[in-house]
């Protein structure tokens, strides 16, 4: 499956680099990969379209991870950093920054990171009551979000219309600024938390059973915890720091790719290139298929995940599971 998957993340890749205003053959979009010159198409591909892809694959594959550990770790679908507020961290961090203090829209990036790491650090501390229920977690998480849409929902009537301008990526996600000087921002950090990720996978398989039998199979369970929670709040911050919070992503990957496992296991591999196609394609509709209209990508994946959402709730309710 990851396999596939991986074929689909090519595919969706290589159709962003040739199809557009602009067409360029998929061997002339090699070798401007390859560092040919082509007149005008070089500029094309290179400068815009293929920083915009590689933006999309490592936000992807970022929210698509962080959410599968999420919703394993708390053994509840809802439990994507969309869904419990730490997006919504980020997000309000970047638009009172900017919208209230004047920040540079530019540099609203580091900010955004450590706002959700600080929501993240309050959500889980709201949760602690000795340990750290599924449940309770997600109901914080929410009335967390709730919060954080009312501040930002402030700072915006209170901005000046330049300023609310500059900080509506933070509303939507977009990849309209992505450029070759923002990948290491994003590449750097996913080069150690990719991996840190598939290393915590082990004590996250035993975790998925229960704190009583993680514990029985040798698992430190909140330690692991502790530090599976770190990674993914990373993951989700990086993710969004780079392309604002690009909704439902996280929430969609993990079930979509065990569905598509069609087993019990983690299936964080495939959740990552899952997040990684949701974008990919999301992007090239809001920018190739609505005529003259280029949407944000973010909006492309709230009109999707919404129904999504409401099917999940509605299989929740059938089975008895409650969400």
């Amino acid at each position: 499956m990851s396999w596939s998957l991986g074929a689909l993340v090519l595919v969706l890749f290589v159709v962003t680099l040739c199809v557009g205003t602009f067409q360029v053959s998929v061997v002339d979009a090699f070798r401007i990969i390859g560092g040919a010159q082509i007149q005008g198409a070089t500029f094309v591909v290179w400068d815009l379209r293929l920083p915009r892809a590689l933006t999309a694959v490592g936000v992807g594959a970022a929210f698509g991870l962080s959410g599968a550990i999420f919703q394993t770790l708390v053994r509840n679908p809802l439990a994507s950093p969309d869904i419990i507020g730490i997006t919504s961290g980020a997000s309000a961090a970047a638009v009172v920054a900017i919208t209230m203090f004047g920040l540079n829209p530019a540099l609203a990036a580091p900010v955004a990171f450590a706002g959700a790491l600080v929501t993240a650090t309050l959500i889980y501390t709201l949760a602690w009551r000795g340990a750290v229920s599924g449940y309770r977690l997600v109901l914080v998480g929410i009335g967390m979000a709730a919060v954080l849409n009312a501040v930002v929902s402030y700072a915006m009537t209170r901005a000046e219309v330049t300023d609310a301008a500059e900080a509506l990526v933070w509303l939507t996600g977009s990849l309209n600024a992505s450029t070759w000087s923002r990948l290491p921002g994003l590449f750097l950090p996913l080069a150690v938390l990719l991996p840190a990720a598939l290393v915590l996978a082990r004590p996250l398989r035993g975790l998925q059973l229960g704190d009583d039998l993680a514990a029985g199979l040798g698992v430190r369970t909140e330690r692991s915890k502790v530090v599976l929670i770190v990674v993914a709040v990373g993951l989700a911050a990086i993710a969004t720091a780079a392309a604002g919070p690009v909704a439902f992503v996280a929430f969609v990957s993990g079930p979509i790719a065990r569905r598509l496992a069609r087993g019990s296991g983690l299936a964080l591999v495939p959740a990552a290139l899952v997040g990684a196609s949701v974008v990919l394609a999301a992007d090239f509709v809001g920018a190739q298929l609505l005529g003259g209209v280029r949407m944000p990508v973010g909006i492309i994946t709230g009109v999707v995940g919404a129904p999504f959402l409401l099917w999940l709730l509605a299989q929740s309710n059938r089975t008895g599971r409650g969400g």
